[in-house]
């Protein structure tokens, strides 16, 4: 969230980021009036404070003198201003409860370099890697080479769990388990620490990295107050969460493998065929803790290290810069990386890099500690990126490494992960 006291003396500079958001909204007169009532409320406790304690050493003071009246009175009015007192810091946490609420619903400011546009038809094209494949023969959706080469079964997938779901079986199911090694052994080469955390979370967590309250309709509950993570971004930029950190171990780079549960709220229509937009599907994910001023430089760094896997893998790619009308809700600048999918003839998300600046750290009460910079401690800054979405890639390489007989070849770098199969047909 924002810093309250950035958002008092900047309110232009939020209607400005707000507006650039193009659907982003806070009151500003509610928040004004919430800060100007806690201010009042603060005031007025002290003075009635400076009152109870001067009539308290005046109390001892006539007791002493034998004006026993006079000290009965002056003990009505202590007990008074004690009633009082009590009504005002009752009232001074619902205030202070709603100006935070009221702050944490406001998005990140985009960074200035974030390039203004109204959707994602207004990303401009950063680098794009590979060339399109040009087919001899007619190619086929993943859709269709799937359950004809036993990969994927989506009849089954609705069967047992419903819309938008689907089963994996034969290649299909080793494909995506080697892909997930892959990428796990890639990131950690390059330097990242696996983790393996949970998949159900509490609220806490998911109000730390920005998911609640405003996107509680896209989560899955399984309890009052238990969660289906979304991604898992939340665990790990979460394990720190309540901590300072030691300024000289960073930055900190951490990668996990999860399942990811989103309802898709609002997504109806879209991406209804294939793999490309479901409610359960399997992702490795970057997270990273860096100081204020090397956390650019982090964001750049984590979308190399997620083209690289594509690079590995051979799959046409090009880089975006998101603009102010399609930044998600906690970053304040980010990157997709889109896919080539010869069944739509265009890019496709496969993953989004973020750098949240101190946003999440805030939420979440994530500080640092470095005694040469600065004296006490200041929020971290995090960032996070997919590192890939495993099903998404899965159905790259399908479309684009088919062949004419309807088989599939493997990515020469996922051979090993294979068991050493190179070509996928429907016998196997």
């Amino acid at each position: 969230m924002l810093d309250i006291k950035f958002v008092r003396e900047n309110p232009d500079a939020v209607d400005k980021a707000c507006a650039s958001r193009q659907n982003a909204h806070w009151d500003r007169e509610r928040f004004f009036e919430l800060d100007e009532e806690r201010r009042a409320t603060i005031t007025e406790v002290e003075g009635l404070q400076a009152e109870r304690n001067a009539a308290s050493k005046q109390i001892g003071l006539l007791m002493r003198e034998g004006k026993r009246e006079e000290a009965e009175a002056a003990k009505a009015k202590v007990a008074a201003n004690k009633g009082r007192i009590a009504e005002l810091d009752t009232r001074r946490g619902e205030v202070e409860q709603e100006l935070f609420d009221l702050v944490a619903g406001i998005p990140n400011i985009p960074d200035p370099s974030v390039p203004y546009g109204k959707d994602d038809s207004d990303n401009p094209e950063v680098r794009r890697w590979g060339t399109p494949r040009e087919f001899d023969f007619d190619p086929k959706a993943h859709w269709d080479l799937g359950p004809e080469l036993g990969m994927i079964d989506f009849d089954r997938g609705v069967k047992i769990a419903g819309s938008r779901f689907y089963v994996l079986g034969g290649m299909g199911a080793r494909m995506e388990r080697a892909l997930i090694n892959f990428m796990i052994d890639t990131h950690v080469q390059a330097g990242f620490k696996e983790w393996w955390p949970p998949v159900i979370t509490n609220a806490a967590t998911l109000f730390g990295t920005g998911q609640l309250p405003k996107f509680e309709e896209d989560l899955y509950h399984v309890s009052p107050d238990l969660y289906l993570i979304p991604t898992a971004e939340v665990m790990l930029t979460n394990l720190h969460r309540d901590e300072v950190l030691d300024g000289s171990q960073l930055p900190l780079w951490y990668c996990a493998f999860t399942p990811c549960f989103r309802e898709e709220a609002g997504s109806a229509g879209r991406d209804t065929r294939g793999i490309i937009r479901v409610h359960e599907f399997d992702k490795v994910e970057m997270v990273k803790f860096a100081k204020p001023d090397d956390s650019m430089n982090q964001l750049e760094s984590m979308v190399n290290e997620a083209e690289v896997i594509l690079q590995k893998l051979g799959l046409p790619y090009h880089v975006v810069t998101l603009c102010t009308g399609d930044i998600g809700f906690s970053a304040r600048k980010c990157y997709d990386i889109e896919v080539w999918l010869p069944s739509y003839n265009a890019y496709k998300e496969i993953s989004s890099c973020s750098n949240c600046w101190d946003f999440q750290a805030r939420r979440a009460n994530i500080k640092y500690r470095d005694p040469q910079e600065f004296k006490g401690t200041q929020y971290v800054h995090t960032l996070n990126g997919s590192g890939l979405a495993v099903g998404r890639t899965m159905a790259a390489i399908m479309e684009n490494y088919q062949n004419p007989d309807g088989t599939i070849t493997v990515p020469e770098a996922l051979v090993p992960y294979m068991g050493g199969v190179e070509v996928i047909t429907p016998e196997q």
